[in-house]
């Protein structure tokens, strides 16, 4: 007796493979969208942090954290009482500052409470409240920090903005969409990691798999 084989046609063999590739270019395309969202979200942070410090700065005459009379005009509001000098027209202290009195930790509860930013404005060192949960976060889960010190030697600008846990590929972006796309000139510069300061990341330094800290001058 002829036995019949079955099995798979190249018209079907091809229909698969289009399937297949469609597939796969759906996935790519719609993690590109995801990527291209959180570049955007982090630009817009940026920008959102330095609107509150201008907002700030028109209603009170004060930076945000380093405002003497704080207390004063925000009710719950505190005071800082380490970091650097209050009322100097600055906000000292590094832009990932850790401690619940220094300037630029306060500057998120002034900022919240007088109505410019989302987010908890109650005292950071009150009981309960875990300092990093409390801080700001961007899309990639990195911290939002300011300071009135430059990150990066000879650095100019009134207060700089970093963003940290950030790739390079978003890094890059970051600096393209922002500024001139070198990451150690121009209003956007890269640190390596997450410093708090150091000399900026070079062109040929700069990897899409490595982690930097983004940081604006203003």
């Amino acid at each position: 007796m002829r036995q019949t084989q079955t099995g798979f046609t190249l018209v079907e063999i091809a229909i698969v493979l289009v399937i297949i590739g469609l597939l796969l270019g759906g996935v790519l395309k719609g993690q590109e969208l995801i990527n291209s969202a959180k570049v955007k979200s982090v630009i817009n942070d940026f920008r959102a942090t330095s609107t509150h410090v201008y907002a700030y700065q028109d209603r009170f005459r004060a930076m945000p954290g380093d405002d003497p009379g704080v207390a004063n005009r925000l009710t719950g509001a505190i005071r800082a009482s380490t970091g650097g000098t209050v009322g100097n027209g600055r906000i000292d202290g590094p832009w990932n500052a850790s401690v619940a009195t220094d300037e630029a930790v306060l500057f998120w509860q002034h900022v919240r409470l007088a109505n410019l930013a989302t987010g908890d404005g109650r005292n950071p060192a009150s009981e309960g409240i875990t300092l990093a949960e409390w801080l700001p976060r961007n899309a990639m889960g990195g911290r939002i920090g300011i300071t009135g010190q430059s990150p990066i030697s000879g650095w100019a600008g009134s207060f700089f903005i970093c963003q940290d846990n950030l790739n390079g590929s978003f890094a890059r972006q970051i600096d393209i969409g922002m500024d001139d796309g070198q990451p150690n000139s121009g209003s956007i510069r890269l640190l390596a990691g997450s410093a708090a300061s150091g000399n900026a990341v070079t062109t040929a330094e700069l990897t899409d798999s490595g982690q930097y800290t983004v940081c604006a001058s203003y």
